[in-house]
């Protein structure tokens, strides 16, 4: 007899005898989930798609999507901040951070609204409500006692903010970025606790707005997963514009006196007492692995992360596992890329396998960050002989022209024939090269072809050939 997990029947939820029959049942709509019901639906399965929230997932409505439609906002912003160095007088400018706000969930708007339409062309069953396993290929969807059974699960739950022992968010004083992307006032000042790729962008945002920003991170570097020469480049950029940066530094305690937040801080050479309206917590996740029911099945997890193959496969036939919940990646595209490979095993279809070394990232602070692949402290360690290719933005006529010229492109490659191993970039718009030098890297393209490609003139791109030119002391212009 099919029985609801306990949570659920604590909640006093009941099950029918009514059972619809699928293809494939997806469990999440974010950029895994959504993408997966798509393919699905184009190989003619007959497929559901189960959200307990909104369409596209917290990338779309709370993270990837309002985050850039708001740093958009402050790149405007710094532009016209700028604009006597380009012989325009602006005055009486304000800025309406609410209508910052209310731009980025229009935005959102737009584009959820474009995944139903895309769900429907492609005949694709919503099921609102939460998806929760009663055996390894029978689901039922809460409230409504819904029943789907199927051939075949994909878990896409995703991941949320993980509980910190010491730290009570408490969304008003101490918040996550899904409460800043719904905050209308601006504070005064802000202490943001983590300098990944959040906490950079946040930082940009904020500052941007004229707010006192404290950056509190763990390491010795800010974005400490990149290459140390972005780091160390972005640090400068940061502390021009008055962000405070305190590294191999560690929160301690929290306090909150009437609205007003004291931090206590201990970095390597001291400890300080840091005072702040708020205080952002960018730091860590935790898997969407419980409440789902997933207890009714043998799918083996490590820390609530669901153990996944090459194929996307769990370790229980018939149920697959893309995007955060994997702890693979915590990345939109990457979660996207695993759900193509998910559904084209289902359908029997032959699918490369991702090298999750190769994929991606980009930060859209200012300047900007993207790369792939090994840094130069990574391939050594590995005990790979390489040589180094950078060429400054402050060398290109297009970042001149557009008075953006911080930065670098920077190519880590074999030394022996030139592969690439890994590329580095930190400066205006070099987040739009990531393609190029991916397909590079993709098609096991060399430097030495890198810095044969004709580029157009004047571009950004220009200096991603002159790197490459530059691991062999080739550079035109430099």
């Amino acid at each position: 007899m099919l029985q609801l997990p306990l949570y659920y029947l604590n909640k006093g939820y009941i099950l029918d005898n009514q059972i619809s029959k699928y293809d494939v049942v997806i469990m999440g709509s974010g950029p895994g989930g959504y993408v997966a019901a798509i393919r699905a639906g184009q190989l003619g399965m007959k497929t559901a798609l189960i959200e307990r929230s909104e369409l596209g997932g917290i990338c779309l409505n709370w993270g990837c999507i309002p985050s850039k439609s708001l740093l958009r906002n402050a790149e405007v912003l710094n532009l016209i901040n700028e604009a006597d160095k380009f012989g325009i007088k602006v005055s009486g400018v304000e800025a309406d951070f609410s209508k910052a706000i209310t731009r980025s969930r229009e935005v959102v708007g737009k584009l959820t609204r474009g995944i139903g339409h895309l769900l429907k062309k492609n005949n694709v069953d919503l099921y609102e409500g939460s998806g929760l396993f009663l055996t390894e290929n029978t689901l039922v969807v809460e409230p409504g006692h819904t029943k789907l059974e199927t051939d075949n699960v994909v878990v896409a739950t995703g991941a949320r903010q993980r509980d910190l022992p010491s730290i009570n968010i408490d969304g008003d004083v101490v918040i996550t970025s899904r409460h800043a992307l719904e905050l209308k006032t601006l504070p005064k000042s802000i202490v943001i606790i983590g300098g990944g790729a959040t906490g950079a962008e946040f930082a940009y945002l904020y500052r941007s707005y004229g707010v006192e920003v404290t950056i509190v991170e763990m390491m010795d570097r800010i974005l400490p997963q990149e290459d140390q020469d972005v780091s160390v480049q972005l640090t400068r950029s940061f502390a021009k514009t008055g962000i405070s940066i305190l590294t191999s530094s560690q929160v301690q305690s929290i306090s909150n006196d009437n609205g007003t937040a004291l931090v206590a801080v201990k970095t390597e050479s001291e400890e300080l007492k840091i005072e702040c309206e708020k205080i952002l917590v960018a730091v860590g996740v935790q898997p969407n692995s419980d409440q789902i029911g997933l207890e009714q099945t043998k799918v083996d997890t490590e820390n609530g992360f669901i153990t996944i193959d090459d194929q996307m496969k769990t370790n229980v036939d018939g149920i697959y596992a893309i995007g955060d919940i994997t702890g693979k990646l915590l990345l939109a595209h990457v979660a996207s890329e695993q759900a193509i490979i998910a559904i084209e095993n289902i359908a029997g279809l032959d699918h490369a396998t991702l090298d999750y070394s190769l994929m991606p990232r980009a930060v859209y602070c200012k300047p900007q960050v993207a790369s792939f692949g090994l840094t130069e402290a990574q391939a050594k360690a590995k005990g790979i002989e390489v040589k180094i290719g950078k060429f400054p933005l402050s060398a290109s006529g297009k970042a001149l022209a557009l008075s953006e010229t911080e930065g670098f492109i920077k190519v880590v490659a074999g030394a022996e024939i030139g592969d690439i191993l890994g590329v580095h970039m930190i400066g205006a718009e070099v987040t739009e090269l990531l393609g190029e030098a991916g397909m590079t890297k993709m098609l096991e393209g060399t430097t030495s072809e890198l810095g044969s490609l004709v580029h157009p003139h004047p571009t950004i791109s220009e200096c991603l050939k002159e790197a490459g030119l530059a691991t062999e002391n080739l550079a035109i212009h430099m």
